[in-house]
Formats: structure tokens, sequence, C-alpha cells
């Protein structure tokens, strides 16, 4: 049965000459899993929105999106709150209630179900997603991953046909991010709804859809099994293929890819399975352990993992260090920070990780002086935050990302947000021109300028936030998931950007659950834990010992190479035992 039929859809916001999508066609059928995916801005979240009839933005559409064979303007408001399911991409922004039993109620109170129903699905959707043992709990108190998952079980409990999520994982630690995906999975599997879901973390979602669907500019590009849309974009060498999977892209780079008749592996099973096959077929295949051992000596300093870009010396200055830091949100409240002690020193590129809720951006806060500890001390370049104003902390010195980009925005477009970022600098009229496009020009904000950044995607709004932020010319660089809606060919341009900034003296301090992009860039990593930095050490030494908290290429190939942690590396070490 058909669900959806979109016909020759184009759209375009107000006031804008370029279409946001273009001449669209597609068709999902009751049951499948699709995935959306493309660069940041090429019109994913805009697409799910015409989905729904009360999420639609203002602009101009032609076209016709039909939904179980009417038009969507034809099916009623009721009907479509109960029937078209939709999580949105922060959690925070859907959850309407003060404790956790009464949102899972709210839906169903809004649509007249008597109080025994009520009872009945809140207690089923209460079990179904594991949420009993904070059942009675106050939102507030929730972490990022459990407000999601609310979020999802609310939906649910109106039993839809459709669930439409947008970019569900964004600010998800990679294990919460792995359960939510399964759950939907499990939905999918278990009670046979539609799933259509827009997604930049491919890894663990592509091996549970049917499609994937890929935009580009608005138009769709390529649209078939997961497998077959991976192939395309590499024959057609697409910058979305760098988003998908470890085990496809390493694939991809081998020699054997050149057979047309063998099956790209996906998971991360597969990709082992493939590469113990790979090594064993290998030329003089009798002395392929010796082989890869050897590789791996020759290949760690091509892949930058190993050995760093440049040696530090051991006693450069240390420029950020806290030293036995507590700190509560309330006087009786429990303790955030505890005992938080480490330093980072002048020039590195220092990644915090660690799941949600456990004090991350707690601590990046108080580096900026946002919050202050009531034992301990926070030191910037040697001074005390509490000797230091605000002129002296943020002039040249300490740059600020905050996780929700929009916090930074304060003027109606994206050119006069940028602009005032200068309005108290001593730079001339000339110079403060030059500047601003040097950073339009390197975040590809061009044809975004002139739009209110509210209007912009999420990927597009933390370019601009960190345009603006690099607009200040800091030392101290503060980054609280600057990778979040990101797509995989920005990611790039972020992590070779960041890494000159590095390589000219500039401290980077990053809180990221992307651990594919913290394993590539990053030169030292911290495991965030309980409030407290538990351990800490050279990148590819701390990715190499975990279970979860490492990269698919390392888990795919560590049987063979227990150091290797990126995509480059394992492909390295592949061509050289050819």
């Amino acid at each position: 049965m058909e669900l959806y039929r979109i016909q020759d859809v184009s759209f375009a916001f107000p006031e804008q000459s370029q279409e946001a999508l273009s001449q669209l066609n597609l068709s999902v059928n009751s049951g499948e899993f699709v995935i959306i995916a493309g660069k940041s801005g090429c019109g994913k979240s805009t697409l799910l929105r015409h989905l729904k009839t009360a999420l639609t933005p203002h602009g101009t559409r032609s076209g016709h999106i039909r939904y179980k064979g009417r038009t969507i303007a034809e099916v009623s408001d009721r009907e479509q709150a109960s029937e078209i399911g939709f999580v949105q991409q922060n959690p925070d922004h859907q959850i309407v209630t003060d404790k956790v039993w009464h949102e899972l109620a709210f839906g169903l109170e809004s649509l007249g179900f008597n109080q025994q129903t009520i009872r009945l699905r809140v207690a089923e959707m209460a079990s179904f997603f594991g949420i009993q043992t904070w059942f009675h709990h106050p939102v507030t108190e929730l972490s990022g991953g459990q407000k999601q998952l609310l979020n999802l079980a609310s939906v649910m409990a109106m039993h839809p046909s459709v669930l439409i999520l947008d970019e569900p994982t964004s600010q998800l630690d990679p294990i919460a991010a792995i359960e939510l995906l399964d759950t939907i999975r499990r939905i999918n599997q278990e009670l046979g709804t539609t799933i259509i879901m827009t997604e930049h973390r491919l890894e663990e979602a592509l091996p549970a859809a049917d499609r994937l669907i890929v935009l580009d500019a608005g138009r769709i590009i390529a649209d078939d099994t997961p497998r077959a849309v991976g192939k395309l974009l590499h024959a057609v060498a697409h910058p979305m293929f760098a988003a998908m999977p470890a085990a496809t892209q390493i694939y991809a780079a081998a020699p054997s890819y050149s057979h047309a008749e063998a099956i790209p592996p996906l998971t991360v099973k597969e990709g082992r399975q493939w590469l113990d096959n790979y090594i064993s077929h290998a030329s003089n295949a009798s002395n392929a352990s010796h082989v890869c051992l050897g590789a791996a000596a020759a290949v760690e300093s091509a892949s930058g993992e190993t050995t760093p870009l440049f040696k530090r010396p051991s006693a450069s200055p240390i420029a950020v260090q806290f030293k036995d830091v507590w700190f509560k949100y309330e006087k009786n409240g429990p303790d955030i920070i505890k005992d938080l002690s480490f330093s980072v020193r002048k020039g590195q590129f220092y990644c915090l990780v660690g799941g949600n809720g456990t004090g991350k951006s707690t601590t990046m806060s108080m580096i900026s002086g946002i919050h202050k500890p009531y034992r301990g001390k926070v030191l910037i370049e040697g001074r005390s935050l509490s000797s230091m104003n605000a002129r002296e902390l943020f002039t040249k010195r300490l740059g600020v990302l905050p996780q929700s980009p929009q916090a930074l925005f304060v003027k109606k477009t994206v050119e006069l947000d940028l602009y005032e970022m200068l309005s108290d600098s001593k730079l001339s009229k000339e110079e403060r021109k030059e500047a601003v496009d040097a950073v339009v020009a390197w975040a590809e904000l061009t044809e975004l300028v002139s739009k209110h950044p509210y209007d912009l995607s999420g990927g597009e709004q933390q370019r601009a936030a960190l345009a603006k932020v690099m607009l200040l010319e800091p030392t101290i660089l503060i980054l609280d998931e600057p990778t979040k809606g990101l797509d995989g060919f920005f990611k790039v341009k972020l992590g070779k950007f960041l890494k000159d900034l590095q390589a000219r003296g500039i401290t980077i301090i990053m809180v990221s659950h992307d651990i594919e992009f913290c394993a590539q860039y990053g030169e030292v990593c911290a495991m965030f834990f309980d409030g407290g930095v538990i351990a800490s050490s050279e990148t590819s030494a701390f990715f190499s010992g975990n279970s979860f908290y490492t990269t698919a290429a390392n888990r795919i190939s560590r049987q063979h190479w227990r150091d290797a942690i990126t995509i480059e590396s394992v492909v390295q070490r592949c061509l050289s035992i050819k």
C-alpha cells in the first residue's frame, strides 16, 4: 500500500529565488524504512516538514503531496495528529509537560481518548521503551537520550501509521544513539510502522533501512538500497560518499572493489568478514600476518594516528587548567562536577567524550565564566577567571561555540550577525568587510547571508555560528558539539580548518559525541564520566582500547591492526598488502 506520493513538488522560502526543493518525485510504501541524507541545507528537513501540514514552512509550493491517496490538505488535523508521528531534532522543542508520565499521556488526552485507553497505552509504551524506572521523574532531570526516547514513546502512544524523524540522534552520545536507532528499528520490524528519517550518522542507521534517498540542492540524485546508493556515490565521486559507513568506504578503496559482482559490506560485522577474506586472499597470503604487522608500522606516519603533525614540547605553557573543581546548580542539589582536575596545553586539540548528562557542557560553561565553581579553581593562561573581566577574557583570547548555535544569533540576517561581532573592534570599514567576506567564503555562507539565522537548517546554523566566533580571532577555542548537524563533506573541511588553527598555536577544546571526528582530528582525548575526567591519552591510544567509544574502522580492523582508528589508515594498510 502506497502511504505517501510526492509528485513534481517544488518549494521556495519567502523572498528567495533559489528553490529549496526542486521537482521531487517519490513514493513511500507502508512498512518501509526510508532514510533521507544529503549535505546540510540540501532540503532534507524542509521535505519532512511538508509531510505534515502543521509543520509545513511558509513559502511557495507547487506539485502534489498525497497521503493514502488523498492530498495532504484533505487529511484532517486530528487524523494527521494520530497517524503521522513527528520527532524533531532537538528534544527540548517537543516536550510540553512537567513529568514523564504526563508527557506520555498528553497526546492521547488531546485526541480525547478515555482514561482506560490512556492508562493502557501509557503503560504499554513505558514498558516497550524501558521507561518504568524514570516514569515519575520531572522531565528537567532527564538526559538528552532519555528526552529523545520520551518524545518517541509519546508519539508512538498514538499508534501512528508513519513515524517521521528529523536527525533524532544529532544530540546523543554514541551509546544512546545506538539504543535509540535500535528502538526505531524494532518499531519498524515489530510494529510494521513506516519510518521516514533524515540522518547524518549513517553508520548505525543504514543497516536497518530499506531505502536510502540522497538529496543535493533540493533534488533527488539517488534512491535505491543503501548498498546500491553507496556504489553509485562512489562511482560518481560524490562528496556524500564520505557519509557512508566505514565498511563501505574501506571496501570501495581496496583493489577488490573493481569486481563489479562483489557485494559491498555495510555493517561492522560484514566489514570484519570482508577484511579477513581480503587479507587471506591477498598476495603472499602465507605471510599475511607478518606483512600486516610490517604494514602497520610502515603507515603510522602517513595515517597521522601515532605520529602527530608536529611535536609539541612537553614544557609548553598551560592554556586552560582545572584544579580540584566542584560545581552544582542548586545549593542543596547534587554535585554535577566532582573534584575535576585536568589541564590543556597551548596549541593542543583536546577532545572530551562521554555520555549525555555527565557534565561535559557544564565544564565548558565554567571555562567561559558562565558558571563558577563553589570549590577549586579554573585558570586561563595561568590567571584565575575571577580576576578577568569580560573584555580581557573574550578579546582575542577566548572564543566559545555553544551547544545551541541559536544562542549566538541576535540580528535579522546572517550578514548583520557577522558584522555585529565586530561592532566594538577598531577595524576600519574596509577591514571589517574583508574579515566578514573571508569567513563567509570559508563557512560556505555566500548564499545564506541575506537569510534570517533561524531560517537556516541545523547544519547551516552551526556553520554561521562558528563563522561568528572565528571573527573574534581567539587563541583558545571552546567548541561544544561543533559537528552537530553537519554533513560529512563539511566535517572534513571543518577538521582541516581546525588542524590549521592548531598548527598556528591556537588551543582547541572540544566536547563531542562524534567519535569519528575526534579520532580523525583530535590530538588528546579524554573520557568524561560522573562529573570528572577518568582517563585521557593521545588519540590513537585512547580509541584503541575501547569497545563502544571507538571508531567503526577500529572495530572492523582491530583483529589485525589494533591501533588503526581511521578509515584512511585501514585503507592504507590494505593497499600495502596488495
